[in-house]
C-alpha cells in the first residue's frame, strides 16, 4: 500500500492532477491488477447478502416507493428491477435507486469501520444496474466490485466524515464512479473526472441519521448511487468537472472537512496489486447497527446468566466514541429511548436493541422492531435502565489499524437490586471475520434462504443461488440472471402518486 498524503492547496498553486487524490483513485481504478480468488469469493458472498435483504424488504415503504418510481423510467434494453419479472427493464440509473433502496432498508448487509463509517455493499446496485445495461460479463462486474470496494474502504480509514457531520455516502459517491470505471474499462482521466462529480454531488448532513431518524437512511446510499452513475455518464461524454475536488481552495476538504490546514492519509495499493479491501469488511448476522453486533451476542450470553430479569438494577456499556456518542447515550437523542420512534431510530439505539437483546436471547429484523415489542414494560424498564459510556480503551481498539485488532465490542456491568455485578464482554461479534464463527459461504446462503423462503420459490432460489456462484463465468447479456423475480401478485403497490 502506498500512503498518500492530502492537503489544501491555494489557487495560485497549480496542483497537477497527477498529484490529486481523485487521479490516484482513478490510475488504481484502470489498472490491470489480477484478480485474488478469496476477494472474488467474497464478491459472490456479498452478492447473495445484498439479494438477502433486498428480497425481505421489498413491501417495506421506501421501497415499494423507490420501485413505482423506477418502473415509470422503463427501458428496453435496460437494468433489472428486485423482485419483478427479468422482461421488464428501467433506466439503469433508476434500478440503482429502487435496488440500492431495498438492499440498506434493513439495515442488514455489510460494513466497514474506521476512521468512519460505511456500508461497502451499497456499491453493488448501481454496479450491477450498469453492467446488465451495457452488457458486461461476469469477469468485468467482479472487477468493479473489488475497485469500489477498494477505493471506499481506504477513504473509511483515512477521511473521518463523521466528525464534520456529513453523512457517509459522501465516500460512496467515488467508489462508485471508480468501480464503474474499471467495469467498463475507461481512461483514467474519464474517471478522474467522474470521480470528482460523483463526490462534489453526493454530500449531505448525517441528520439524516439524527434524531427521528426516516426512510431516507435507505434512500441516501441509493441516490448516492444514482448520483455517481450521472457523474459517468457526462464524464464519458466529455464532461469535466469541479477540480481539485479534494485539495482545491474551496474543495471539500477546505470548506466542509478539516479544512485549510488538514492533512489527510490515504491508502491506496500500488498500480496493478491485487484489490483485497473487501476481505477487510464484515457483514451482519443481525439486522441492526454494526457496532450492535457484539453487544447483541453480549446479550444473548447475559440472559443465560441472570435468573430473574426483573432483578436488574442498571446497566452500564463501556465501549467506544463512535457507539458511545452515535447509538447510545451520547447521542443526546431522546427518540432513543421512545418506544414509539421509528424502526430507522430503535435501529440506532443500543440501548433499545440491548434490552430487547437481552430479554428474548434472540434477534429477528422484523419481530424485535414491532410496536407492540418496543411497548412491552419489561422492555422499557430494562432499557431506561442502560446507560452507554466512552472508555479510551475502546476507542483505541476500535480504530487499530491491524484488521486482525479491530474491536467493535464492550465492556457491559449488570448491576442487581442485591449490588451484585455481573460482567461481560466481547471484542467483536461472533460472525465478525476474526469472532468465533467468522461467516463462511454457507452462512450466506443460510442467511438468504431464512430472509427469502417465504417470499420466492425453492426453484428461483436454486436458480439464483447456482447462477451466482457461477458469476465468473457468466457472459455479457447474462448478469439478467442475477435478478430474482417473485410472483408479481405478491408485490405491495403504493396507492399515492408522484410526478412521474
Amino acid at each position: 500500500m502506498i500512503i498518500h498524503k492530502v492537503k489544501v492547496y491555494p489557487s495560485k498553486i497549480n496542483l497537477p492532477k497527477k498529484n490529486q487524490l481523485a487521479w490516484k483513485i482513478a490510475e488504481i481504478s484502470s489498472d490491470n491488477s489480477k484478480l485474488n480468488k478469496k476477494s472474488v469469493d467474497m464478491v459472490i458472498n456479498r452478492i447473495i447478502d445484498n439479494a438477502s435483504v433486498a428480497i425481505a424488504s421489498l413491501n417495506r415503504k421506501a421501497v415499494i416507493s423507490s420501485r413505482e418510481m423506477a418502473l415509470k423510467h422503463l427501458r428496453k434494453n435496460g437494468a433489472n428491477l428486485f423482485g419483478v419479472n427479468k422482461k421488464i427493464k428501467v433506466d439503469c440509473e433508476w434500478a440503482a435507486w429502487s435496488n440500492g433502496t431495498a438492499v440498506r432498508e434493513l439495515d442488514f448487509h455489510d460494513t466497514f469501520l474506521a476512521a468512519d463509517y460505511s456500508h461497502p455493499g451499497d456499491n453493488i446496485p448501481p454496479l450491477l444496474a450498469v453492467a446488465q445495461q451495457k452488457k458486461v460479463n461476469g469477469i468485468s462486474l467482479i472487477k468493479g466490485i473489488l475497485t469500489a470496494y477498494e477505493v471506499q474502504v481506504n477513504l473509511v480509514k483515512g477521511i473521518c466524515l463523521h466528525k464534520h457531520k456529513i453523512d457517509h455516502i459522501a465516500h460512496l459517491g467515488p467508489s462508485v464512479a471508480a468501480g464503474i470505471g474499471t467495469m467498463l474499462k475507461l481512461k483514467t482521466e474519464i474517471i478522474y473526472q467522474a470521480v470528482q462529480q460523483a463526490l462534489h454531488t453526493t454530500i449531505s448532513t448525517r441528520q439524516s441519521r439524527k434524531g427521528e431518524i426516516s426512510s431516507w437512511k435507505a434512500f441516501a446510499p441509493a441516490h448516492a448511487g444514482k448520483l455517481a452513475i450521472e457523474a459517468v455518464d457526462r464524464a464519458m461524454r466529455g464532461e469535466g468537472a469541479p477540480s481539485p475536488i479534494y485539495e482545491g481552495e474551496d474543495s471539500i476538504i477546505a470548506r466542509i472537512l478539516d479544512g485549510k490546514k488538514a492533512l489527510y492519509k490515504i491508502p491506496l495499493p500500488k498500480k496493478n496489486k491485487e484489490k483485497k479491501a473487501i476481505l477487510e469488511t464484515y457483514t451482519k448476522e443481525y439486522s441492526a447497527e454494526y457496532q450492535a453486533q457484539a453487544l447483541i451476542d453480549i446479550a444473548k450470553k447475559l440472559n443465560k446468566k441472570i435468573d430473574n430479569l426483573n432483578e436488574i438494577k442498571k446497566i452500564d456499556i463501556y465501549t467506544s466514541h463512535h457507539t458511545h456518542y452515535v447509538i447510545g447515550t451520547g447521542a443526546n437523542d431522546p427518540q432513543k429511548m421512545d418506544p414509539n420512534a421509528s424502526r430507522e431510530t430503535l435501529d440506532h439505539s443500543i440501548m433499545y436493541i440491548f434490552a430487547v437483546a437481552l430479554e428474548d436471547a434472540d434477534w429477528h429484523h422484523v419481530k424485535s422492531y414491532t410496536k407492540k415489542r418496543a411497548n412491552k414494560k419489561s422492555t422499557i424498564k430494562i432499557w431506561h435502565s442502560i446507560k452507554t459510556h466512552e472508555d479510551r480503551k475502546w476507542t483505541k481498539k476500535y480504530h487499530d489499524p491491524n484488521p486482525k485488532n479491530k474491536s467493535f465490542g464492550a465492556k457491559v456491568i449488570v448491576t442487581l437490586k442485591n449490588g451484585r455485578k455481573i460482567i461481560e464482554q466481547l471484542d467483536r461479534a461472533d460472525a465478525h471475520p476474526y469472532g468465533s464463527r467468522p461467516f463462511q459461504r454457507a452462512n450466506y446462503i443460510k442467511k438468504f434462504l431464512t430472509l427469502t423462503g417465504k417470499i420466492i420459490s425453492k426453484k428461483e432460489s436454486n436458480r439464483f443461488l447456482n447462477t451466482v456462484q457461477n458469476l465468473s463465468k457468466l457472459k455479457p447479456g447474462q448478469l439478467n440472471k442475477l435478478n430474482i423475480e417473485i410472483n408479481r401478485s405478491k408485490l405491495v403497490k403504493n396507492n399515492k402518486i408522484g410526478i412521474f
